[in-house]
């Protein structure tokens, strides 16, 4: 099996100590390595631990034939765009299991048509993780409103709709609500 997880990791900038020990349980880096190149099998249990260490999926650290990778050719930061350091590449997105998706086809606030956004379903119980962040909430007779929570008391939640001069609106006690959080778009 041949694996990404050099790249994955370079790209993430970690050193091969740094992923041994964000490995639970911890391992060595000397392990990691052998991993890496090759001179030690890759099961999945490991392909799993280390793509837990790395924050991302497994698979994305499996090369495939059609599992294209995009070089980078410039790093951009407040000093301005310079070659990398050392070569890097970037896996494509991914949706993980359960995300739900929004098109956009006219714009609003920081969104513009031809945007899609990826959200991540939240039980009630996790809705203060999405504080200040854009959420998409289900309404009755297959209805949504997606805008910016701003306040929670108790099952209410207060929302502000993303276009200019709109009002607040609450909504009580969703089922569930999505936190946007991948935007893919096309320049």
């Amino acid at each position: 099996m041949i694996t990404a997880i050099r790249e994955v990791r370079r790209a993430r900038g970690m050193t091969l100590d740094d992923v041994a020990k964000a490995c639970v349980p911890p391992t060595t880096a000397q392990t990691i390595g052998r991993l890496e190149t090759g001179m030690r099998t890759v099961s999945v249990g490991w392909l799993n631990r280390i793509a837990a260490a790395l924050g991302v999926e497994a698979a994305d650290l499996v090369k495939l034939p059609d599992h294209a990778e995009l070089p980078v050719a410039a790093v951009l930061g407040a000093e301005g765009a310079h070659a990398p350091g050392r070569p890097i590449v970037l896996p494509p997105p991914r949706a993980a299991a359960g995300m739900v998706g929004i098109s956009v086809t006219g714009g609003i606030g920081d969104y513009r048509s031809g945007d899609t956004i990826w959200c991540e379903p939240l039980a009630p119980e996790a809705f203060g993780g999405a504080l200040n962040r854009d959420v998409l909430v289900p309404r009755p007779g297959g209805r949504f409103l997606f805008g910016r929570l701003i306040g929670r008391e108790g099952d209410r939640l207060q929302l502000l709709p993303l276009g200019a001069g709109q009002r607040q609106q609450v909504v009580s006690d969703p089922p569930w609500i999505a936190r946007a959080v991948t935007l893919i778009r096309a320049l």
